[in-house]
């Protein structure tokens, strides 16, 4: 369990806030402190100048190994120095803007807003204010936005207490009041486990990994291990820091949230499945057809191609044969993967493919009854499925049907699955590493082929989990547990 504590210039900046809240001078002084509990330091000394105070403070929390806000790094990025005038220019996601920045008359005027722990008080600007907390956070931030026909860039900046005015400090305490209360979590259970963990979940994603009745087995599961697990939302991704272990339960992709807080989370230091390298290796279908070919792992006959000339399309028609399955290297639930019947429907489909990614895996198309998924956790086989196509499709989802979205489904023990199937999985996960994975294969003509490994695999009640019961969440546990207990601390 962390302690927070806020440091600031002098006290007379802070109101009563009901925390612990010393000057730097002390904070200098008298910590680390024996036997001190986990620590998490809020900075709000000013840290617009290096070498300054608040610079120091942060500084000497990271050695002190007390969890602060902000890091030294994030410092370093945001300050406004010579080399950036302006300070941090980045480019904003569209997807943050687009639908709420119209085009009116000034909207290519220059807008400053402030953020308070990922708050703003104009409504127009949240999910932007959220979204530049997440990636710097900082007690405050200015962020200057400047569109043109290229995007939207956002100028960010950190600011010290002492430039608010009154009317913002009232803004920025209730802001810091809100962060403590909902995301840094001032008190935990009382029974004190070994481990805190954050198990990061979507509760408006339409197709999760795992359902509520899955997600409260983990947290059984982790307290049974010495794991005190709690779920956070992406809303709440800034406050991973205090915790020892991430264990993602969102669906990945590289460029999005769950794949950035991966990496945060590692380089505080924390245990995280899946880490960023996985979600990396496995969310690229490219990266892993291209491994699966040099490591000799069993796998259909692909190719990739950048273009759809006529020419291409006659040599894949030749090569592969109708029907034939082109799939975007970054796809999930059967989407973004199709099957083509001819020539004209190959061209067609390619080309307007090919405007959302610059590559397009082609592969051959392999009629099974069902899909073979073998979970594979650290090398080893857990859970195996066989997941049947849905009714009247060549896929296991069907996202065009309202009644039969998905087939059928048979969990097996491991020890049922035949050998080359299990060695095949096995092989293909360790193409991405050491973590949890879902292994897809097929099973047809006499011979084993690995279709793609999946970061984050499906763990849902009553589908993977019902061989082995409460058991499989348990293996997972222990697994953060024994990657805990090897960290040392």
């Amino acid at each position: 369990m962390l302690k927070t504590l806020i440091v600031a210039d002098a006290l007379s900046d802070i109101p009563e806030t009901g925390l612990k809240t010393i000057e730097f001078a002390t904070y200098l002084s008298d910590y680390p402190k024996l036997d001190e509990p986990r620590m998490q330091i809020i900075n709000l000394c000013a840290t617009d100048k290096y070498l300054s105070q608040g610079y120091y403070c942060s500084l000497l929390a990271e050695a002190r190994k007390h969890k602060v806000l902000p890091s030294v790094n994030i410092i370093n990025d945001i300050n406004v120095t010579e080399a950036q005038p302006a300070g941090l220019e980045i480019t904003v996601p569209k997807n943050l803007w687009v639908s709420q920045l119209a085009d009116t008359a000034d909207a290519k005027q220059s807008r400053v807003i402030s953020v308070y722990f990922g708050q703003t008080d104009n409504a127009i600007h949240k999910r932007i204010a959220r979204w530049a907390f997440e990636q710097f956070p900082a007690p405050i931030l200015q962020i200057t936005l400047d569109r043109d026909d290229n995007g939207l860039t956002a100028h960010i900046t950190n600011r010290a207490l002492r430039d608010l005015t009154d009317a913002s400090k009232t803004a920025f305490w209730a802001a810091l009041n809100q962060f403590i209360q909902t995301t840094w979590r001032a008190s935990r259970p009382k029974k004190r486990a070994r481990w805190d963990m954050a198990i990061l979940h979507n509760p408006d994603e339409k197709t999760p990994p795992s359902d509520e009745k899955a997600l409260k087995n983990f947290v059984k599961a982790a307290e049974q291990v010495g794991i005190h697990a709690e779920l956070i939302t992406p809303k709440q991704a800034s406050s991973i820091a205090s915790y020892d272990a991430l264990f993602i339960r969102e669906t990945t992709a590289i460029n999005h949230h769950t794949y950035r807080l991966a990496r945060k989370a590692e380089q505080d230091g924390l245990i995280v499945m899946d880490d960023a390298t996985s979600i990396l290796r496995c969310c690229n279908k490219v990266f892993l057809h291209d491994a699966f070919s040099y490591n000799k792992v069993p796998s259909p006959k692909s190719d990739f191609v950048s273009e759809a000339s006529d020419k291409t399309c006659a040599r894949l028609a030749e090569s592969f044969g109708f029907p034939m399955v082109l799939k975007l290297p970054e796809s999930s639930f059967s989407i973004g993967v199709y099957k083509v019947e001819n020539i004209a429907e190959l061209k067609a489909k390619l080309l307007s493919m090919l405007e959302q990614s610059a590559l397009v895996l082609i592969q051959e198309f392999l009629r099974t009854e069902y899909d073979w998924r073998v979970g594979v956790l650290n090398g080893k086989p857990i859970y195996a499925c066989r997941y049947f196509m849905a009714r009247n499709h060549w896929q296991i989802y069907n996202h065009s049907s309202k009644t039969h979205f998905s087939g059928n489904f048979e969990t097996l023990p491991t020890f049922e699955v035949p050998k080359p199937v299990l060695d095949a999985a096995v092989k293909a996960s360790l193409v991405a590493g050491k973590g949890l994975y879902g292994v897809d294969l097929k099973h047809a003509n006499g011979q084993v082929y690995v279709i793609e490994v999946n970061d984050n695999p499906s763990l849902e009640s009553k589908v993977e989990d019902k061989y082995l019961g409460k058991e499989l969440y348990m293996l997972i546990m222990q697994e953060f547990a024994n990657r805990l207990e090897a960290r040392g601390r």
